[in-house]
């Protein structure tokens, strides 16, 4: 009860003053105060916290693995604790800390929640458990004050537990200044690391610690949990509304019992399915299977008006077009028997499910998914969110016409047809007959065929019967007489270019001339092709031979301005040419002498000097090398 100073206790504190503390009355009334002020509410994620391994839900890998450890005494110095939001985490690294320091476990690894030190944790005033929220406590000094507590031993029990939650919020030089101690602390310590996103820990935290990886809790192991609270709250749930709220949640049972607080004090204790919907914002299922028959009926003005009464119920664009996602997700799931257990949906709606699934086709629940997920996309770009629904709307409702339109015999094709091709109709034309041009008179200047080409005239032939047969052989020979008469006039009229043997004087000429020309263009290459020397190959091709690799890269960039110049001045268009670099380095090693080395020196020296050899022998000398 609190003391006098307290204000909610200062009237209680003045009827002490003014009655007998030994009257009825008086102890009727403290004692009705003091339950009153007890009497506060819990919500049920507090209240309903699992004590013990087998009240968790949903972890049964974890908590199998923890309770063998626990009696084959095997515990590690440092676990790590990850997994989605509210699925057990920090709770069973509580119970884990209340189960090793208690003194009268249980065979199957569990706490007793009689003895001393499971009272006094169930109390919160144990003194071997330190819980610290790293998302606050972060810091270097943090670290340092906690790695400060863990070198005194505990006073009662066998462990001190550290329980750091949320440890990816640490910096790296807490992270660091952690290192040393998790991996070397007390027998009697032991660390329980918490964490929503592992990937941010040190990869040195993580080799230092046993990792459990916490999972999603499963719709049905959610819902039979819920129920089992409202059994023990005296509730009226509907299954429909648990399995709404289990869907909702998305695997955390904490905001799944939060939901449920908040839809039992908006109910006043009764939770149904259409109050749950309404709670939650959710759009009830049952319109989208309207939606659906009008556009399979591709009942447009249908579709418009269901929209506009979802509209006015405060629904949002977007999340009508993820609901009608999910919706066909579900009817594509439906459509196979192997994998219908992935259907999630409340149990009232799933033989309607496997029904429509069996009436509409596979290839219409594809297309309209791809729609309605573009159209997801787009949708925070878009300017008018009405318009950019209905334009959605639209498609679906015409979506079934479109696929009637591309299915073939052989089944869909992926390009919309409107039509068949039909080839366009020509007039059928006569042969016409080529006559060459007059030959030009003398004095005229004859144009070659192979630049100017040659001048045809065509003339329409009379008409006349269709011959025979035989009659069109005819034909085909006399066009190929002309043909070949056409060829000899071009073989009489055009001359081939004849290419001139290629001759050093020649060569070493037209090598100058470029010279000049690349020195008038100032060009820094004009050194090296004067620093070149040529050398004739055969009639076509040379060899330029430079001294160094500079000479090589300037000839080698002008490579192809020096082909063309060449090509035009010597008349040769098969001229080409290969650059070769060719130092004098084996000219230096023969003309200079080479040192000789000590070794080399000392032999000669004995040959002329034996006594030398033996002094060297007595003094112990050796020889430089």
């Amino acid at each position: 009860m609190p003391g006098p100073s307290s204000p909610v206790a200062f009237p209680v504190f003045h009827i002490c003053r003014r009655r007998n503390k030994t009257t009825p009355n008086y102890v009727t009334f403290v004692r009705q105060y003091q339950e009153f002020l007890m009497d506060k509410f819990i919500v049920s994620a507090r209240k309903y916290r699992p004590q013990t391994f087998d009240t968790v839900v949903g972890q049964a890998h974890i908590t199998t693995t923890l309770k063998n450890a626990i009696k084959q005494n095997q515990l590690a110095h440092a676990f790590l604790f990850c997994g989605p939001r509210g699925v057990g985490k920090t709770t069973c690294a509580r119970i884990l800390a209340k189960t090793i320091n208690c003194e009268q476990s249980t065979a199957d690894g569990e706490a007793c929640n009689t003895c001393n030190s499971c009272v006094s944790f169930n109390q919160g005033t144990s003194l071997n458990i330190h819980e610290l929220d790293a998302a606050s406590n972060n810091s270097v000094d943090d670290i340092r004050t906690l790695v400060d507590q863990v070198r005194f031993a505990p006073q009662a029990g066998r462990y001190k537990v550290y329980i750091i939650d949320e440890v990816h919020m640490l910096s790296s030089s807490a992270f660091n200044a952690f290192l040393k101690t998790l991996e070397e602390p007390p027998p009697y310590a032991i660390f329980i690391l918490a964490t929503t996103e592992k990937h941010k820990i040190l990869p040195t935290i993580l080799s230092r610690c046993q990792i459990f990886d916490f999972k999603r809790i499963t719709t049905n192991d959610t819902v039979e949990h819920l129920e089992a609270i409202c059994e023990k709250e005296g509730v009226k749930a509907e299954p429909a509304a648990l399995q709404t709220i289990a869907q909702k949640s998305e695997g955390c049972m904490r905001d799944a019992l939060s939901i449920m607080d908040k839809i039992v004090s908006f109910t006043n204790g009764e939770l149904n399915y259409a109050n749950t919907l309404e709670h939650l914002n959710i759009l009830d299922e049952d319109y989208y299977f309207k939606l659906l028959d009008n556009m399979l009926q591709q009942d447009l003005s249908g579709a418009m008006l269901l929209y506009d009464d979802i509209n006015r119920k405060g629904f949002e664009g977007d999340l009508v077009l993820n609901g009608f996602a999910a919706f066909i997700r579900n009817l594509l799931v439906s459509k196979d028997e192997k994998v219908v257990a992935l259907l999630d949906t409340v149990e009232s709606f799933k033989q309607r499910y496997l029904e429509t699934a069996q009436n509409t086709s596979s290839s219409f629940l594809i297309s309209a998914l791809n729609i309605l997920n573009e159209s997801e996309i787009n949708y925070r770009a878009a300017r008018n969110k009405r318009l950019h629904v209905e334009l959605t709307l639209i498609k679906l409702c015409y979506l079934q016409q479109a696929i009637e339109l591309t299915a073939g015999d052989t089944g869909l094709n992926k390009k919309k047809i409107a039509e068949k091709a039909v080839s366009v109709p020509f007039r059928s034309l006569q042969p016409v007959l080529l006559k060459l041009a007059p030959a030009a008179k003398v004095g005229e200047p004859v144009a070659r065929p192979a630049t100017t080409g040659s001048r045809l005239i065509i003339e329409e032939p009379a008409p006349r019967p269709v011959p025979p047969p035989p009659a069109k052989e005819s034909v085909t020979a006399k066009k190929i007489s002309s043909l070949e008469k056409l060829r000899q006039q071009f073989k009489d009229t055009h001359v081939e270019p004849v290419d001139h043997p290629l001759t050093q004087e020649a060569l070493e000429e037209a090598w100058k001339e470029f010279i000049v020309l690349l020195k008038e263009n100032k060009n820094s290459a004009a050194q090296s092709f004067d620093l070149a020397q040529l050398k004739v190959l055969d009639t076509n091709s040379f060899y330029v031979y430079t001294a160094n690799a500079i000479e090589y890269r300037f000839i080698e960039t002008c490579k192809t301005q020096t082909s063309e110049f060449l090509q035009k001045k010597l008349s040769n268009s098969q001229l080409q040419f290969y650059i070769i670099k060719r130092e004098n380095r084996e000219v230096q090693e023969n003309t200079e002498p080479k040192p000789m080395t000590a070794v080399q020196q000392y032999q000669k020296m004995i040959e002329k000097y034996p006594l030398v050899k033996e002094l060297k022998e007595k003094l112990k000398m050796e020889l430089d090398r």
